[in-house]
């Protein structure tokens, strides 16, 4: 009768030790935490690196994918973009940019500028928890986290 009860018990725990285990925690949290999914999460971009080159970016410059739109808005650093954006199978097309058309200080322009250079193209992208990674074809890559 002991063989059968802790057959059962191993049967019954196994399941939920396999279905927690393959849930990441946040490192230094001590919580599980969850990835952002790439649409309808705020990302905030930090740096880009066009030609290997790195950028800082400007306060306030994010994108944000939609889905059910199937575009991608934000602002980067000056003024505002939108374009087409498809999300699937690890990668993102986006379409030529429409952007507002506001002159700023020549800082804001470049990182404008740099950003506005991975439109038009096709980026894979990656996302680690609160992290999203693109990187273009010829290894430009773009860094974001996502808003809290």
């Amino acid at each position: 009768m002991d063989k059968l009860r802790l057959t059962l018990a191993v049967l019954t725990a196994l399941p939920l030790a396999v279905a927690c285990g393959s849930e990441k925690a946040d490192p230094g949290s001590g919580e599980v935490g969850v990835e952002k999914p790439v649409t309808g999460t705020r990302w905030n971009i930090e740096t880009v690196t066009v030609d290997g080159k790195k950028h800082e970016a400007a306060t306030d410059t994010h994108l944000t994918f939609d889905k059910k739109t199937g575009k991608v808005g934000g602002r980067l650093g000056c003024n505002h973009v939108n374009a087409k954006a498809t999300v699937s199978d690890g990668h993102i097309t986006l379409g030529a940019p429409s952007t507002t058309r506001m002159m700023c200080e020549a800082s804001l322009m470049d990182t404008e500028k740099t950003l506005l250079s991975l439109f038009d193209s096709k980026l894979s992208y990656r996302v680690d928890q609160h992290s999203l990674a693109l990187t273009s074809a010829n290894g430009d890559t773009l860094r974001a986290v996502a808003a809290e």
